[in-house]
């Protein structure tokens, strides 16, 4: 009977701490993490925010560190992949339940929940999305869309499609407002972000009594119409519904786009004429002086190339080479 009853203890334990070890993975920005195999509650149409907001530490994924931050100008082209059934119902880094059917992302740094505008650069197609989760971490790679989104956009069938991610700062700031917290955890929703509360009303007793209308005017009748009783307040309503619709917009798109590969700036010219060297198997290069604030850059850059098979597996030779940093980079007219 005792030996039974330390078995049972030992599997306890032994239980306790693979729960301590998923909550371990958790804060460390492992993304998609435990099954539940449950639907988000709400709206079926809408993706699930999460349960806190979350902004993250530095973390390392096989070698390469990442830096979680607040960043209102974000702006990056590079190649957008998909994921879908072998996640689905699963908790994102910030605890959102994943829905392959919802429009949502994961990015690697961005804070969580934020809102993007993904264009597919390919045919013009536009989305909003909700970034609820942490991915992908294949080095070549942006943004990580549910399969919705990457139907919606246009390239589910491909798998990849080479985009443009923004952050929309107004949809990112009222989501976070949204959450829980409040977003009091990224110092980014404070104050100054949110309208202060009306002032209290006076408690002085108002008398008031019905006078008769003044002879030959008749009385107005009463218009006052009442508030629908089932109309949510703005508290009460869905926190995903300040961001994302749903809806596809289609922007004309060159028929050629003008891309590049940027490995890197450098301050000092011999480092990018040594990077020149380098990299000059993949293709021609360019070195480019330019200027920013008093201190010049040299930036080298692989191209100009075309937006085909090749594009991702050149970035990610440019990375293996050692420029952690290259991104791909689309010139507009």
């Amino acid at each position: 009977m005792r030996g039974a009853f330390a078995r049972v203890c030992i599997l306890v334990c032994f239980g306790l701490s693979l729960t301590g070890c998923a909550e371990l993975q958790f804060l460390f920005e492992a993304s998609k993490v435990g099954s539940t195999g449950i639907t988000p509650p709400g709206d079926p149409s809408r993706p699930d925010p999460g349960r806190r907001y979350k902004i993250g530490i530095p973390y390392d994924i096989k070698g390469i560190w990442y830096y979680p931050k607040v960043d209102y100008g974000y702006v990056e082209e590079g190649i957008a992949s998909w994921y879908g059934a072998t996640f689905h119902g699963r908790l994102t880094a910030n605890g959102a339940i994943f829905d392959e059917t919802k429009v949502s992302a994961a990015h690697r740094t961005l804070p969580l929940p934020s809102v993007v505008r993904v264009t597919n650069l390919e045919n013009g197609r536009s989305i909003r999305v909700v970034v609820n989760d942490r991915g992908p971490f294949a080095h070549s790679r942006i943004i990580d869309l549910s399969r919705r989104a990457a139907q919606l956009l246009g390239y589910e069938m491909k798998g990849t499609a080479l985009v443009r991610v923004e952050v929309l700062e107004t949809e990112s700031r009222q989501l976070a407002a949204a959450m829980p917290d409040g977003g009091a955890l990224s110092g980014t929703v404070g104050p100054a972000d949110i309208p202060p509360p009306p002032k209290t009303a006076p408690t002085v007793a108002v008398a008031s009594e019905d006078l008769a209308p003044p002879p030959g005017i008749a009385a107005a009748p009463d218009n006052t119409v009442s508030a629908r009783p089932d109309a949510p307040s703005p508290a009460e309503r869905p926190a995903a519904d300040v961001a994302v619709s749903g809806d596809v917009s289609v922007f004309p798109v060159p028929p050629d786009p003008t891309v590049f590969i940027q490995a890197g700036a450098f301050g000092q010219y011999h480092n990018a004429k040594r990077a020149q060297v380098k990299l000059g198997y993949l293709g021609p290069i360019v070195v480019e002086e330019i200027t920013r604030s008093s201190t010049p850059l040299f930036r080298v850059r692989l191209g100009p190339l075309k937006d085909d098979e090749r594009l991702e597996s050149l970035l990610v030779a440019v990375i293996q080479a050692g420029y952690s940093d290259a991104r791909i980079v689309v010139e507009s007219d």
